[in-house]
């Protein structure tokens, strides 16, 4: 009886080890550019699409091109595969998911936040600013 529960628990102590490494391995970190670049590793990187520079899609290569700043200015290229989201011209800011290949950020997935999504409380904050004054 005693050898079933022993074999229980190391049993469910090594699901438990695989689950924590598993979700370890799988969280992806912030870094600015400088650093995605130092570590070669896949990272998320909020920023702003640099609008001196044009976007560009490539629909030969289904390559989706801009340039972008991160939040400590530094500023890169960033490819995708795929086409531009949806409100990319609209987004105040981007978190893009990806690693560097080169000297450019291969991004793997674009994240914009919705510009109109704040709209409203932008707009309260604004009256009450106004209605204390």
């Amino acid at each position: 009886m005693k050898t079933k529960y022993i074999v229980g628990i190391v049993i469910a102590l090594i699901f438990i080890a695989i689950a924590v490494m598993s979700f370890d391995s799988s969280k992806i970190e912030y870094a600015d550019f400088s650093e995605a670049k130092e570590s070669g590793k896949t990272v998320q990187v909020i920023g702003t699409w640099d609008k001196s520079e044009n976007y560009f899609y490539d629909s030969h290569k289904d390559e989706f091109v801009f340039k972008m700043l991160d939040e400590q200015g530094n500023s890169t290229y960033v490819v995708c595969q795929g086409a531009k989201p949806n409100n990319f011209d609209v987004a105040p800011m981007l978190v893009i998911k990806g690693k560097y290949q080169g000297e450019r950020f291969a991004a793997q997935e674009i994240l914009t936040k919705c510009p109109s999504k704040y709209e409203g409380q932008f707009d309260e904050m604004q009256g009450a600013e106004h209605h204390n004054q």
